[in-house]
């Protein structure tokens, strides 16, 4: 096992020996080199270009973000808990309970929020503006309508925003993140905005 992965052993703040594992060379090749960052420009329009045309159908319809927000989401949901019933149910009994007692008392407040959430996550991508943060809520929302029991596009929608997560350091490159990653930088590794406040107060 030492001949395959290499263990980098240093103490941490609280002076105890911590055990950190080498990234392997074909997965920092796929999710942190630039030079694959095309495929990942691929499949961001790929995604992005689903959720935008689901996102402006759904905002330019009245039953859904309108006058009449929540009447054709309340159709979807009743269909879902209708498939929580038999002997080998679509739809999981927690997940029902879950749309009955939650969504239903509150459907327009969750026509609106699938609405818009569809939109912006699609112009997020096709933008590369915060990538793995928006191929995390596409990929909710995917995780959701299996849930209630609909598969149609949504596994591979998935499966595309899963590993444009993985790859969220360099999902972007061809798009926003290029620039607002090493300005904004992450919670871990302040990014030149902070360091130049910080630089500031000092």
């Amino acid at each position: 096992m030492g001949l395959i992965i290499k263990e980098v052993n240093k103490l941490n703040d609280n002076k105890q020996m911590v055990t950190q594992i080498p990234e392997p060379p074909l997965s920092r090749l796929l999710f942190a080199d630039t030079r694959f960052a095309w495929i990942w420009l691929v499949a961001r329009l790929y995604v992005g270009w689903i959720w935008i045309e689901a996102g402006l159908e759904k905002v330019q319809n009245p039953a859904w973000a309108g006058s009449s927000a929540g009447v054709a989401m309340k159709g979807f949901i009743m269909g879902a808990i209708a498939k929580a019933s038999g002997e080998h149910p679509a739809v999981q009994d927690w997940y029902a309970g879950f749309l009955n007692s939650v969504v239903v008392p509150n459907i327009s407040v969750f026509s609106y929020l699938v609405a818009y959430g569809e939109l912006l996550v699609g112009i997020a991508l096709i933008l590369g503006i915060f990538t793995g943060i928006a191929a995390f809520f596409g990929g909710l929302m995917n995780m959701n309508f299996l849930l209630a029991g609909t598969v149609s596009t949504n596994p591979i929608l998935f499966l595309f925003e899963l590993f444009l997560i993985l790859a969220w350091r360099v999902a972007g490159w061809w798009g926003l993140d290029r620039y607002l990653l090493p300005f904004l930088g992450t919670p871990w590794q302040p990014g030149k905005a902070f360091k130049a406040k910080e630089d500031k107060n000092n």
